[in-house]
Order: C-alpha cells, then sequence, then structure tokens
C-alpha cells in the first residue's frame, strides 16, 4: 500500500525550491470546469446502492468517521462518552465497527486517549490555532507539541488562509511542513483548508496541491465552523488531486470531508464519488474519513433498520 513521504523525497521536491517555482507550479494546474465539476458530482449522487452494498457502505462509512467534539463546553466526562461510543457505537451489538477515531481539541487528548486504550481507534487532536488559524507560528507548533505529547495520533492543522489568499504561498508551505516536523514520527497531518473561505474551485485544486506538496497526510475540507463546509463537488475536486499527486509521486495522500454530512444517505453518496474518482485503494479509513458528529447516530439507526426491517428512531442511540 502507497504511503507519504516527507515533501523533500518525493518526484516534485523542486517545486518548492523557491516563492517562485511554487507560484508558479501552483498557477500552472488546469482550471476546474466549475459547471462539469458540479454536474459531476450530482450525476453520481444519483447512483443506485443495492441493499447488500448498503450494508457494507453503511460499516465502512461507521468505520470512518472521526467522531468530533469541538465546543467550549466539552468535559472530561463527555470526551470520555465519546470515546466510549466510538469503541462501541452500539453497545447491543458487537458486530457493529467501530469509528476511526475521536476529535478534541488538544486539553482533551489525554482523556480521549484514556477513553479509547486497547481499541483502534485514534485520537484525532486539532491544533495550530483552531478554527481560525490567526496565531504566530510559534504558538501553532506549541499547539501541535502538546497535543502530540499528550498521545495525539493525528493531527488536525489549519492553514493560514488569509496567507494564502494573498498569495504568500511560501509562508503556508512552510508552516505545513513545520507541523509536519512538530508532529514526529508517531502523529499523522490532517490539513484544513477551509473550503468555504477560498471563494474558487481554483483555490481549492491550488491548495489541496501545496498541502501535498509540503507533507500532508490527509488533506481536509474544512473545520465545521463556517457556512459552506464539505460539499460534493469540493470533495470531489481533492480526490481528483490526491489521484493526480499519487500518479505523479507515488505517494497516496488522504482526503476527509468534515461538516454537514448528517446522514447516511450523504456519506454513501462521498463513498461512489471515492470509488469512482480515486479508485478503491481509498475506500479504507487510512486514507478516507468523514469529519462528523451527528453522523454515526443516523449510519447506526440504518444500520439497525437493514438488520431488523424496524426503524427505531433517534431514542435507539445515544445523544452526544
Amino acid at each position: 500500500m502507497p504511503t507519504n513521504a516527507p515533501a523533500a523525497a518525493h518526484a516534485l521536491k523542486d517545486v518548492a525550491a523557491s516563492d517562485s517555482t511554487l507560484r508558479r507550479f501552483l498557477h500552472g494546474l488546469p482550471g476546474v470546469d466549475a459547471v462539469g465539476l458540479e454536474a459531476r458530482a450530482a450525476s453520481l449522487g444519483t447512483r443506485s446502492i443495492k441493499t447488500t452494498a448498503k450494508a457494507y457502505a453503511i460499516d465502512l462509512a461507521i468505520s470512518m468517521v472521526d467522531l468530533t467534539t469541538l465546543e467550549g463546553a466539552d468535559t472530561p466526562g463527555k470526551v470520555r462518552a465519546l470515546g466510549a461510543k466510538a469503541v462501541r457505537p452500539d453497545p447491543t451489538d458487537r458486530t457493529t465497527p467501530s469509528t476511526a477515531a475521536v476529535c478534541v481539541y488538544p486539553d482533551m487528548v489525554a482523556t480521549a486517549k484514556e477513553a479509547v486504550a486497547g481499541s483502534s481507534v485514534k485520537v484525532a487532536s486539532v491544533a495550530t490555532a483552531f478554527p481560525a488559524g490567526r496565531a504566530a507560528l510559534s504558538v501553532k507548533l506549541a499547539d501541535v507539541r502538546d497535543a502530540v505529547a499528550a498521545g495525539a495520533d493525528e493531527i488536525d492543522m489549519v492553514i493560514d488562509r488569509g496567507a494564502f489568499l494573498a498569495g504568500n504561498y511560501m509562508k503556508v508551505y512552510d508552516e505545513i511542513t513545520a507541523v509536519k516536523e512538530a508532529c514526529g514520527t508517531t502523529a499523522r497531518l490532517k490539513v484544513i483548508f477551509e473550503t468555504g473561505e477560498l471563494s474558487t474551485y481554483d483555490n481549492i485544486r491550488r491548495a489541496s496541491w501545496l498541502g501535498m506538496l509540503a507533507g500532508a497526510d490527509f488533506i481536509k475540507t474544512s473545520t465545521g465552523k463556517v457556512a459552506v463546509n464539505a460539499t460534493p463537488a469540493n470533495t470531489l475536486l481533492m480526490l481528483e488531486a490526491v489521484r493526480d499527486f499519487r500518479a505523479q509521486t507515488g505517494i497516496q495522500v488522504g482526503v476527509k470531508p468534515a461538516g454537514g454530512i448528517r446522514t447516511s444517505k450523504d456519506a454513501i453518496k462521498f463513498l461512489v464519488l471515492v470509488n469512482e474518482t480515486a479508485g478503491e485503494d481509498w475506500l479504507d479509513n487510512h486514507w478516507f474519513r468523514f469529519g462528523a458528529s451527528s453522523l454515526l447516530n443516523d449510519l447506526l439507526m440504518q444500520r439497525q433498520k437493514l438488520a431488523t426491517g424496524r426503524y427505531s428512531g433517534p431514542d435507539y442511540v445515544t445523544v452526544d
């Protein structure tokens, strides 16, 4: 299975040799046909999924969820409950897969780590002054190191959208590489673009390549804290980017749509996008995730309906 590697090791390493070469490369990427992109995303979303395939897709989607709580009112008790739910989403059915991870603020990492101990569930932590990213680099790196020291398996960082939109690509590149270094050898890095603030599909394509060139293990749509988060179109665009990046470098990078994916129907549409765009290699939680909080409950209810023929309703699952 292809893996990620340090930015300096891949075939496009010279692209970031200077600000001018990086700019030339990013602005030399093909322009995005917005109408065509949205039409393809909509078309793939109409694919019919049969019962057997639907059961498989629901279990796969559950295994890809980063069960998330990122609120100022988060408590250790809430995080422990979330960790228990991630490990055993349906206590009445042990065949239900665990989620991929729980995602929390850095100060809750140790609590989350204890809650999922002995399981396959990873602990992810947002960092780098999430969600705005408006802080000095030294503060961002301290945020990352604290989370890693507490046991985070994954770091979700936000890029400096102001720098990116101003065309200061090298600053964004350097911050990503610095955060990647701060992750050490134990934590994988997800780079959040906040696609809703990047304004154009061309910018999303450029951000995707910039993140991958700098060594991202995952590229992620959004924080879930703005009006426009993950959409089929922006996720399709990012899937095309990781597919093309692997074709050029041999390095596989994951994709994580986050925010606004709330139903099993939505999740399955995204899985179709993955299969039809990047391919089966990405149909694994090592390479594709859903950033979500409410999605898991709907997946569990739909799973029980398929198994029993009855729809239990929201009282069947715990309220996060």
